[in-house]
């Protein structure tokens, strides 16, 4: 029993290595440095597909019968594909009726590949999308776009942003203690006009009262005579 599990170990160790040296086109893998039955993948979403520009991460378990049973498969990232159910398990005849033990987990990765690209709806596991699929097509490639742009597609979001190309705007622009030097200029510019605005209005108002002054002392005067 202990020589068989190590034989399965140096089995599954070989054919991982393989597939995380030379991994199938769109396709990574990494194994698990904890657990080697343990494959996680990730696959980008075919073009002309309403999968394209999104990838999709999934987990292949190998379990104690393995390679005489198949692999168990789920889709960590969420998806709205006929043959993906709602906690990510995969249906697809390979992992089940149709396994082979020779056939090897590249040919496993490769047809979960090709299942984005031709669903099934008749083995659906999501039925609104397998009925979708059928019935509307349009709704369909609608619904599984929308949850590849929410889910799929922010693999770059908390990566630091480099600085956009074209003019940049002057240092000085968002300075505060320019904004506020520049406000107390302001300031003091408007201080200054309505202080040399009171002082013109003082003199005008001092000489109209000198005129007028001068004009009741000669009403006066004329009067004398």
């Amino acid at each position: 029993m202990i020589l068989f599990f190590f034989s399965l170990l140096r089995l599954v160790y070989k054919e991982v290595s393989a597939l995380a040296a030379d991994p199938p086109e769109g396709i990574k893998v990494y194994p698990s440095e904890e657990d080697i039955t343990e494959l996680h993948t990730a696959i980008e979403g075919p073009e002309g597909t309403p999968y394209a520009g999104g990838v999709f991460r999934m987990r292949l378990v190998l379990g104690k019968d393995f390679p005489a049973a198949p692999p168990r498969g789920y889709f960590l990232t969420k998806i709205f594909h006929p043959n993906v159910g709602h906690k990510g398990e995969i249906c697809v005849n390979v992992l089940k009726r149709d396994w082979k033990a020779e056939l090897g987990l590249r040919h496993v990765l490769l047809t979960i590949k090709c299942l984005l690209i031709h669903p099934n709806p008749e083995s659906a596991l999501n039925e609104e999308a397998g009925r979708l699929l059928l019935e509307d097509y349009k709704e369909y490639a609608s619904r599984a776009h929308l949850l590849t742009e929410i889910h799929a597609m922010g693999g770059t979001s908390g990566a630091p942003q480099e600085p956009a190309d074209g003019p940049q705007p002057k240092k000085h622009a968002g300075d505060p203690n320019k904004r506020v030097a520049g406000a107390g200029l302001v300031t003091n510019g408007v201080a200054a006009n309505n202080l040399s605005n009171s002082s013109s209005s003082g003199t005008s108002s001092s000489n109209t009262n000198i005129v007028a002054k001068k004009k009741t002392d000669k009403k006066r005067a004329l009067r004398r005579l």
